[in-house]
């Protein structure tokens, strides 16, 4: 179809996720009147939230609330199954549309560049992550069938976060949305130990205080730790709120240092000063590296503005992003002021739309429902666009 040229501007936002939504948000907040076509190469939105979120934290997936209702309002599209590169270019985005945002995050595991990371037993955070969460790209996950000792490097909350969901109960798990194929895997995996690895001292850790905590209350699992190595403090250097959150750290690991490895049936190690140069078979039975992400190189030029992981590299909450993006939002405005607008054929091409995401969303919630999950997500490819097509 025309675009009547007289009607208002037009932004496309590449990348569905928490980043690409608050800059939604943020447009429409000032300008209540912009067209914006929320773009993504999967037939579902919400990017990180649903795939990148560990299961069992339902509660910061509820985010999605908020930009459900997003796609309500009349002149946001949201698009998906729509590839950069595939069905559409970038520069076919910068002729249809008066300023691009690229909300398209940081997704490619981050290499350690150590002899033995391509082992088949090493899986990067992203991909694995990605299969518990039923994104159709990574259907297939590890072999866990002789799994008993798995090394997690890395000190942040993605690392508590593989830890956590392999450590848990079937039971602990059973209001989570994790896909039954992993769930299931992860149930009969014959293992006994954790050990999550830093290069650093426990007092440069990484993780929040609430996600370290939830690690010494878990069923099936203790969380020890080497009292020897927790003989530090907080960097007195540090500003006072991190500095704060490493104290706290520091406190709970001490209480981990009291318990006894063995109690459980599975002991979560947490391992610090070791620095990994090289990894051999037969030490780990799983590796999980979580030491950040990559993303590809973007475009540049005039009307083009990345937010989020995109603009600053992978850092940060999902809340993050919305004060992230509200000011990339204010600079789209201020760079669509006094420009001519832009008229012609309607760019996008065919493409789910949030009614087909509704009937894809329908679907996985009522076959959630019938085993008391959130959802059960559906994970094909083929699937996933029949059921958008109804």
């Amino acid at each position: 179809m025309l675009i009547d040229a007289s009607m208002t501007h037009r932004v496309a936002i590449v990348g569905a996720g928490p980043s690409g939504f608050y800059a939604a948000d943020g447009l429409l907040r000032t300008r209540p009147d912009l067209r914006i076509d929320l773009i993504d190469r999967l037939p579902t939105p919400f990017g990180l939230v649903r795939a990148g979120v560990a299961p069992d934290h339902q509660g910061t997936k509820a985010v999605v609330r908020q930009f459900e209702r997003l796609l309500t309002q009349p002149d946001v599209r949201f698009a998906g199954n729509v590839e950069i590169g595939r069905d559409l270019s970038w520069g076919e985005l910068q002729a249809g549309y008066d300023a691009v945002i690229v909300a398209t995050g940081m997704v490619i595991d981050r290499k350690l560049g150590v002899p033995g990371e391509d082992l088949p037993f090493v899986w990067g955070s992203w991909k694995f992550v990605a299969w518990l969460n039923g994104h159709p790209d990574f259907r297939q996950g590890p072999d866990l069938s002789a799994v008993r000792k798995v090394g997690v490097i890395g000190n942040g909350n993605v690392a508590l976060d593989v830890a956590r969901v392999l450590a848990k109960s079937p039971e602990e798990m059973g209001k989570s949305d994790i896909v039954p194929e992993a769930g299931e895997a992860i149930a009969a995996a014959p293992l006994t130990d954790i050990c999550i690895i830093g290069r650093r001292g426990p007092e440069q850790a990484s993780f929040t205080g609430n996600e370290l905590a939830e690690m010494g209350r878990l069923s099936r699992a203790v969380a020890v730790a080497d009292p020897a190595a927790l003989a530090v403090e907080a960097p007195t250097g540090d500003p006072t709120p991190e500095r704060l959150r490493k104290a706290k750290n520091l406190e709970i690991l001490r209480g981990f240092s009291k318990n006894v490895p063995g109690s459980k049936p599975i002991t979560v190690h947490f391992v610090f000063n070791r620095p990994i140069t090289r990894i051999e078979p037969g030490e780990f039975d799983l590796v999980l590296t979580c030491i950040g992400y990559e993303g590809v190189e973007l475009p540049k030029g005039e009307g083009i503005f990345p937010v989020g992981w995109a603009k600053r590299g992978p850092t940060g909450t999902i809340p993050t992003n919305r004060g992230d993006s509200h000011a990339v939002a204010q600079q789209v405005i201020a760079w669509l002021k006094d420009r001519d607008l832009k008229s012609g054929p309607d760019p996008l091409p065919l493409s789910v739309d949030a009614d087909g995401w509704r009937r894809i969303d329908k679907a996985e919630v009522a076959s959630g429902a019938r085993i008391g999950r959130p959802r059960v997500k559906l994970t094909d490819w083929k699937v996933l666009l029949d059921t958008a097509e109804g």
